[in-house]
């Protein structure tokens, strides 16, 4: 994502959520601030966020619906291949298995595929397509991916997307995160594709994180694209229920558990992805960021792209603050036209520029406030704050939550430099 779009994490949450779970859509998306997650699939994930509406002040509502099993039976999918032993090596599936485990698990209906990965790519496992019930056509996407554990494992109640607190201002029409049985936590969110409602797209999500930390997201639409073609329902094509089961369904863990293990931090480059070589996958920059947010700042909601970029919205007491960082590699090339003369040029090459200005997607009263950094390898770390928690959204607070002096600390840090934490 072009550092000089600044993200809004609501509209590409819901697809943040993808695109943190997989990177899994090929095209840009929806998202959802107050789950907090970023441009994602613009996926749709590209993206989110963070992962989903534009009406403010909606108490959030419950989501109703009993956890469905799969309707036709809980048969696995059927591996495309299996280690030779027969029995030591876990199974591959192709990007053929995971829409055929797919098909199996929605209703009756014909579903049409756009797009589809396997366990054996660079990238996560994918299905999306287009699913016709006879009610009209709606795109539906299933990103599989797993959540990188901490210290003592993985807590899937933090790792799954938060919803907005209630009393706080929230385009999504609703919202709710529950405990399943077997310690798994699922967030159901139902928002539209704008933020503003600009068009009657609607965008429903399921994001499920288990604690072995098999992470799946799954997205749909009222309409054959998120982005692009005209509405052919009034909603979605899965109910809420439906959607939850589709989500909890086992025969994705299986899937999930015979990816291969992650060998670094940032992915290579593959086709069909928009990654650069060197690109820092957004988990690992979000990680990062929140080493690096003063302690006395609470996390309200967070998301990540799959490459490059992150968000939090914050709050030291007077009110969210939206905080996002880009990282780009390989940058040395348009530095002329990104940095003019009233730029500074630290000792060692760095090259950083400063501005305060008035936000860009209307929110009344926003400001940003934003340190461009550029080190002599090419390296660039742009970090910018908010004086409220969406771009799109009225400012609560006079300034954000972090000064300039904390985001120049942020941006210059050498915890950008390493693959690591």
């Amino acid at each position: 994502m072009p550092v000089d779009q600044h993200s809004d994490p609501f509209e590409e949450q819901l697809t943040a959520a993808l695109h943190e779970a997989g990177g899994a859509f090929g095209s840009p998306g929806g998202a959802l601030v107050a789950a907090g997650q970023a441009r994602g699939h613009r996926l749709r994930l590209r993206r989110r966020a963070a992962v989903a509406g534009g009406a403010a002040g909606l108490a959030l509502a419950g989501v109703s619906g009993a956890l469905l099993t799969p309707w036709d039976g809980a048969s696995t999918a059927k591996p495309s291949s299996v280690a030779a032993s027969g029995s030591a090596g876990p199974a591959s599936y192709s990007a053929d298995d995971v829409v055929r485990t797919l098909r199996k698990l929605l209703p009756r209906g014909e579903f049409t595929v756009s797009d589809a990965r396997g366990t054996g790519g660079d990238l996560p496992p994918l299905a999306a397509g287009v699913f016709d019930d006879g009610k009209g056509a709606g795109s539906v996407s299933v990103g599989l991916d797993r959540v990188p554990p901490g210290a003592s494992g993985v807590d899937p109640s933090t790792a799954v997307m938060p919803c907005p607190k209630k009393g706080e201002q929230s385009p999504l029409d609703s919202c709710s995160t529950e405990v399943l049985p077997d310690r798994s936590a699922i967030t159901v969110y139902q928002g539209y594709e704008y933020p503003d409602r600009r068009e009657d797209t609607k965008a429903w999500g399921a994001d499920l994180v288990t604690p072995a930390g098999h992470h799946v997201s799954v997205m749909e639409w009222n309409a054959a694209a998120e982005k692009g073609k005209p509405v052919t329902r009034p909603e979605p094509p899965l109910a809420v229920a439906r959607l939850k089961a589709l989500a909890a369904a086992s025969d994705w863990r299986r899937i999930i558990d015979a990816m291969p293990e992650r060998k670094q931090e940032s992915r290579p480059s593959s086709p069909g992805s928009s990654a650069r070589p060197g690109e820092m996958a957004g988990w690992l920059v979000l990680r990062k960021l929140t080493l690096l947010l003063p302690k006395n700042l609470q996390r309200v909601a967070h998301g990540s792209q799959e490459t490059g970029y992150a968000y939090f919205v914050v709050d030291d007491g007077k009110g969210g603050s939206l905080v996002q960082v880009n990282v780009q590699p390989g940058m040395s090339d348009p530095a002329g036209d990104l940095y003019g003369s009233d730029a500074e040029t630290l000792p060692d090459g760095t090259r950083v520029a400063t501005r305060q200005e008035p936000g860009e997607k209307g929110g009344e009263g926003v400001v940003m406030w934003t340190v461009d950094t550029l080190r002599k390898d090419g390296l660039r770390v742009v970090i910018s704050a908010f004086n409220a928690s969406a771009q799109d959204r009225k400012a609560t607070r006079a300034a954000p939550a972090l000064t300039i002096g904390q985001l120049r600390e942020i941006a210059l840090s050498p915890r950008w430099r390493s693959a690591q934490d």
